[in-house]
């Protein structure tokens, strides 16, 4: 096992909270992560038929199984199993601990905020971090066979073609999933979505185009991409636009959490085909603001990412806002960095400084780009890109609830 830098934080939270959740995207590793840090509990898996019956059928013989707590896996499967759980941990409060995990956002953070508010804390497992796989000594120090291949630790153990992975991954998880949640009998069209959804990553997010090009309704692909971002598949990085009214856009960017996924659904096959595809560079977007989001939830901190567009034009790729501090961050696949990166960001850090003097303190300027040096140029970082994600963030606040 690669050990998880949220190892230590879920350590630190189970000596405060009489609970601890672990969300994130199925095979990222939850299991793995909560069974080595919470050696001494039983284990209980509610992806198996008889257990989650067991569950329905008498919640309180079925948590009384376990009179030191346990490790319950797939918790969203039986989420009345919430308000059962909260009246045990009021009655049994330090002498039961118990560890949720789940691979859907939506139904376990509606649960956890229905029943266990204030007696749970709250924590993402994404896939492998490149800071993670370089800890490990598995880190490849080519990035687009860092990015074709993801961050799934399965492919690591496997002899498995990615590509025949993440198939299996697809008709596995992600299409149950989605037939569970919204009874979609045709899934011919989501698997065209999903396919489309991939070719806008990094891209300001069109619904009406999306779901114009699949042959179904703005509300549709919309609530398509609801369940597909609740199951950590991809996210919708919100814009900025503090204080600096309409002139800025405030449609989101639609990105992924894993780039391997991506790669499978455009049908790139080696990192060859990457490093020439036309969508290399929206790709490369989204691989860093993925791994700077990881580089924050391994530390147990929310992260505050947005993005900057304006109408006349200009544009940062990512905002990273931690108190005080707002880092402007650029991103581009290339091994050289042209003139016009540090101009965007010399333009856009002084007009967020005058329009917004009070939400903007202290301003950061950073180039993360394809290359392999580190340098400081015109007031601005520039980090290679096997940089992003170990960066020493500054911490606004630890997960919890």
């Amino acid at each position: 096992m690669i050990e998880r830098r949220l190892m230590p934080h879920l350590r630190t939270a189970a000596g405060s909270f009489p609970v601890v959740v672990l969300t994130g995207p199925r095979q990222s590793g939850k299991t793995t992560l909560a069974r080595a840090t919470f050696k001494d509990l039983a284990y209980a898996s509610l992806e198996q038929p008889d257990v989650r019956q067991r569950a329905i059928a008498d919640a309180r013989g079925f948590l009384s199984d376990f009179p030191d707590g346990a490790i319950i896996d797939e918790i969203q499967r039986v989420p009345e199993l919430m308000s059962y759980l909260q009246t045990d941990v009021d009655l049994f409060r330090g002498k039961r601990r118990w560890v949720l995990t789940g691979s859907h956002n939506l139904m376990l953070l509606e649960s956890v905020s229905q029943s266990l508010a204030g007696r749970a804390g709250l924590f993402t497992l994404l896939p492998l971090s490149n800071a993670e796989l370089a800890d490990a000594g598995r880190a490849s120090e080519d990035v687009w066979e860092t990015i074709w291949r993801g961050g799934y630790p399965a492919l690591l153990e496997t002899t498995l073609n990615p590509g025949q992975w993440f198939g299996s991954y697809v008709t596995t998880y992600l299409e149950r999933d989605v037939r569970e949640v919204l009874g979609i009998r045709d899934l011919q069209l989501f698997q065209t979505l999903l396919g489309l959804a991939a070719t806008r990553t990094g891209t300001v997010q069109n619904t009406s185009s999306l779901g114009a090009d699949v042959g179904i309704s703005h509300n549709t692909a919309q609530q398509w991409l609801s369940v597909l971002e609740a199951s950590f598949v991809c996210f919708r990085l919100r814009p900025f636009f503090r204080n600096l009214g309409k002139r800025l856009t405030k449609t989101p960017k639609l990105h992924f959490f894993d780039s391997g996924i991506v790669c499978y659904l455009l049908g790139i096959r080696t990192p060859a085909e990457l490093r020439m595809h036309p969508l290399r560079g929206a790709i490369f977007e989204s691989w860093v603001v993925s791994e700077i989001m990881k580089g924050h939830l391994e530390q147990a901190v929310i992260p505050d990412l947005t993005f900057y567009r304006d109408q006349g034009g200009s544009e940062i790729d990512l905002l990273v806002r931690n108190g005080s501090t707002t880092t402007l961050v650029e991103m581009k696949s290339g091994q050289t960095v042209a003139p016009d990166a540090y101009e965007v960001l010399d333009k856009v850090g002084a007009l967020l400084v005058k329009r917004d003097p009070l939400g903007v303190s202290e301003l950061q300027r950073m180039i993360v780009y394809g290359g392999d040096e580190s340098v400081t140029h015109l007031g601005t970082q520039v980090l290679p890109w096997n940089r992003a994600a170990r960066l020493s963030w500054p911490t606004r606040g630890t997960s919890g609830r």
